[in-house]
């Protein structure tokens, strides 16, 4: 008796832990440098269905309006967008926030010049293998990953610059410490 009441408990155990494995969200490695990128479709603020730029120089960056970081990297990201947008550099910022409204105040508040894409449910983040905000992939003319950084990024600093250029001419660039 005490045995078939030991079998059940393990059992109810093991469905418990099996359905709450299941319900984890899915996190997938990151991508990494030399890799082609992943595509997606996402919405923009007016609903507009997008995917990854083909062709040209992409900054795609993982942000949120709720996280300081990404805050602060926000204006020399704009910066480096206006200096170089006209020799094919494309920057998509993939905002997280589950709010529309706080996200496209902040969007006009700041008069952000580039490409902003809503994943509230940060299923694109996953398939990157985002974990921490901001993160931001370079990814050449090709669509291959060229560099990986996380954490916020000065866009205007000499060794970013430097590898932005550097994929704008056909090159691979170092991998910015910034």
């Amino acid at each position: 008796m005490k045995l078939a009441r030991a079998a059940i408990v393990v059992v109810l155990l093991a469905i418990l832990g099996g359905t709450f494995w299941l319900s984890l969200p899915e996190v997938n490695q990151p991508v990494r440098a030399g890799e082609a990128a992943v595509d997606f479709q996402l919405p923009d603020l007016q609903g507009k269905m997008h995917s990854l730029p083909k062709g040209d120089v992409v900054i795609l960056n993982f942000w949120a309006t709720w996280c300081p970081p990404c805050r602060e990297e926000i204006p020399s990201m704009a910066k480096l967008h206006e200096r170089f947008a006209a020799k094919g550099l494309r920057v998509v910022a993939v905002s997280v926030d589950q709010n529309d409204e706080d996200l496209a105040g902040f969007v006009r508040e700041h008069q952000l010049p580039f490409e902003v894409l809503h994943d509230p449910e940060a299923r694109v983040s996953r398939r990157y293998g985002v974990f921490k905000y901001p993160e931001s992939f370079l990814i050449d003319r090709n669509g291959v990953v060229r560099h990986h950084l996380v954490g916020a990024v000065d866009w205007t600093s000499e060794p970013v610059v430097e590898a932005v250029e550097a994929l704008l001419s056909g090159g691979i660039g170092e991998q910015p410490d910034d």
